[in-house]
């Protein structure tokens, strides 16, 4: 059997891989909605997409190491009166990247860009990625790669279903591209993640506006650059009937997939942020 395929059964066997556990108690995870938590690389920040209740505008929180523990989580110095939503560091840790519905943009919920100093940690102001990722749609959740791409959802650059996953080049003009049938379906496809070996793509799939089996899958990139067959990720990781999502990595711990649930046997919110330690693929 090709390496490739041993790993991807290897990363759908989650069951052998432990529980999931609550991500920062009390810090991340609280009684509201923690969505998508962003890492920097240097280790000393967690950002992550809350929803407080009742539903008023969707923040991006912010805690820091303070001597042993972590900081008050407080609003990111971009956060708006709008909806900001799924941060994701790039690389260098030196830009941060959202979604945001803010006046000025392309319509609905953009994509956007924010830099950031990693000595200082402070963020100057956010830009539009603009039509060559922006449509008249949403875009959601982009997550940058090590090879200078960005993957994000949409609804607005046509593909085989709702929101589709795509992928394209953070400089030059080429056109973003769909990843294909092994990764979007007829349904949303959405909220995706390499993991560290950048072959391997955890995103969530299903019906998000039914909020019903929403659920994670995984796929790989081949030798031809097509990602696929897509494969659910097995028990525990997909604890909730109603909707996981946000998949996400820490560079500084390879070994560990981050995700969001609806499992209130295993958290204090309405959706936590969970970790759980994975196969090494």
């Amino acid at each position: 059997m090709p390496t490739s395929a041993l790993a991807l059964i290897a990363l759908a066997g989650f069951l052998a891989a432990g529980s999931p556990a609550p991500l920062l108690p009390g810090i991340v995870d609280s009684p509201d909605t923690e969505v998508r938590p962003a890492f920097s690389p240097d280790g000393r920040c967690v950002l992550w997409g809350s929803i407080g209740a009742p539903k008023t505008a969707w923040r991006i929180l912010q805690t820091c190491r303070d001597g042993a523990g972590w900081s008050r989580p407080e609003a990111v110095s971009f956060d708006g009166p709008d909806n900001d939503f799924d941060p994701a560091f790039s690389p260098d840790g030196r830009t941060v990247y959202f979604f945001s519905n803010r006046p000025g943009g392309q319509g609905g919920d953009d994509l956007y860009a924010v830099d950031r100093d990693p000595a200082t940690g402070a963020f100057g102001a956010p830009r539009n990625l603009g039509p060559r990722f922006n449509t008249s749609g949403d875009e959601w959740a982009p997550s940058p790669t090590a090879d200078g791409k960005l993957i994000f959802s949409s609804d607005g650059h046509g593909g085989l279903g709702r929101q589709d996953l795509f992928e394209g080049e953070l400089t030059g003009e080429a056109p973003v591209r769909g990843l294909g049938p092994g990764v979007n379906g007829p349904l949303d496809d959405f909220d995706a993640t390499l993991l560290a070996d950048g072959r391997t793509l955890v995103f969530a799939s299903g019906d998000l506006k039914a909020e019903t089996r929403v659920t994670l899958h995984a796929a790989r990139r081949g030798a031809d650059g097509r990602f696929g067959p897509r494969t659910p990720l097995a028990a525990p990781v997909n604890c909730s009937e109603a909707i996981n999502n946000g998949p996400a990595v820490d560079p500084r711990r390879p070994g560990v997939l981050f995700y969001s649930a609806y499992c209130p046997a295993l958290g204090p919110g309405r959706m936590d942020i969970f970790e759980v330690s994975i196969p090494t693929p």
